[in-house]
């Protein structure tokens, strides 16, 4: 019986995470669960798995939130108490789901605490990847990729002797894949959330939009697999059966797949090395009809780019293009900006950064409220 932490239960990934915990009462027990906000969603979490703690960063969503709240469950609020959740005794996994760079101190506090974190705040690794992998190192604690891109990957390096010849990470494409260039300049929030395979947050849902997200996973990757970045590729494939690709120095790929579902990799996380079965959706080759691959579009998707540039400048300038990012997103789905003008406002806040080489976390932090300081006068006049 494993302890599990699930920090960003309210989110889409945090939920997942929570069903596998339902799934599996043999193999895991909710240590404590943490949100940064949605006090109604947290409370409701905890009266089904009645955890030890849980946590809410912003006290004052409590209000008439917590009458259903388990006797023995203990209540803490505040970015402290997370902390604190994430570096639990009785943890021994720990899900870093929590939304954009509010994710990474957790993480960074799991980390040092030896835990396995089961990492899907994909901000962390590209803000600060250095510095909690460089923690990991040094206390012991593993940390297992959640994106489906990276767990395929991570699944498909398992036993092998050599360093992979090339990653390939696969892309939706996205609901605009088929979309001409003009038609983006009226794109809804609406729209943009409609995304064809995968049932994931706002933001990241618009980042698989542009294309932005493959740009940060570009990064990801190669924080993880530590593989240059001129040997990272991104092919659109619309069906996402196939999750990503390893070639090996001999010219074989290797491919993970499945059927779309974030609890797959959230789960192998959790048990790995081993797999458990259970009664969730299977793949049906019989019904697979065909796999389709294409280039990625980079005049109608320029943000992929972004994220190779800001890869391969290092620094802080991923912390500027996660951040930049994240403003101009919600810029966008307040109705503020076009979805156009996201890359637009990222490359005119990278333009603008001088970056630090090799920052340590408090010029992490320092480049991160820079860049949303920054775009968010950039996306004003925009």
């Amino acid at each position: 019986m494993r302890g599990v932490v699930v920090l960003g239960s309210t989110g889409s990934v945090g939920r997942q995470a929570l069903d596998v915990v339902r799934t599996h009462p043999d193999l895991f027990r909710l240590v404590g669960i943490a949100a940064g906000a949605n006090a109604r969603v947290l409370m409701e979490q905890a009266a089904e798995f009645r955890p030890e703690v849980v946590c809410l960063a912003e006290p004052g969503d409590l209000e008439g939130a917590t009458a259903g709240l388990p006797g023995c469950t203990r209540l803490a609020t505040g970015d402290a108490s997370i902390l604190e959740l994430a570096a639990h005794p009785s943890a021994d996994i720990v899900v870093s789901a929590m939304a954009g760079f509010r994710g990474v101190a957790p993480t960074l506090a799991a980390l040092k605490a030896g835990k396995r974190v089961a990492m899907a705040c994909k901000e962390a690794l590209v803000a600060a990847g250095a510095i909690l992998l460089a923690t990991a190192a040094e206390s012991g604690a593993e940390v297992i990729p959640v994106d489906s891109e990276h767990s395929a990957i991570f699944q498909c390096l398992q036993g092998a002797r050599t360093t992979p010849a090339r990653l390939i990470l696969t892309a939706s494409g996205g609901p605009f894949r088929t979309s001409p260039a003009e038609a983006l300049d009226h794109v809804r929030p609406s729209d943009a959330l409609r995304h064809p395979n995968w049932r994931m947050g706002a933001k990241v849902t618009v980042d698989s939009a542009t294309l932005m997200n493959k740009g940060l996973e570009v990064i990801e990757a190669h924080v993880l697999f530590s593989v240059p970045y001129d040997r990272i590729e991104v092919v659109v494939h619309p069906q996402s059966i196939i999750h990503s690709m390893v070639e090996m120095a001999d010219g074989s790929v290797l491919a993970q797949m499945a059927v779309p579902d974030m609890r797959l990799p959230i789960r192998y996380a959790m048990t790995y090395p081993e797999r458990v079965s259970d009664s969730w959706p299977r793949l049906d080759f019989s019904q697979v009809r065909r796999l389709d691959f294409e280039p990625p579009d980079r005049s109608r998707f320029p943000a992929l780019d972004l994220g190779y540039a800001a890869g391969k400048i290092g620094g802080t300038m991923p912390a500027v293009l996660s951040a930049a990012d994240e403003v101009a997103v919600q810029m966008f789905l307040c109705g503020a900006i076009r979805f156009t003008a996201i890359p637009r406002v990222v490359a005119d806040v990278m333009e603008m950064h001088s970056t630090v080489p090799d920052p340590d976390l408090e010029t992490v932090m320092w480049a991160d409220r820079w860049a949303r300081e920054t775009a968010a006068r950039v996306s004003a006049r925009t």
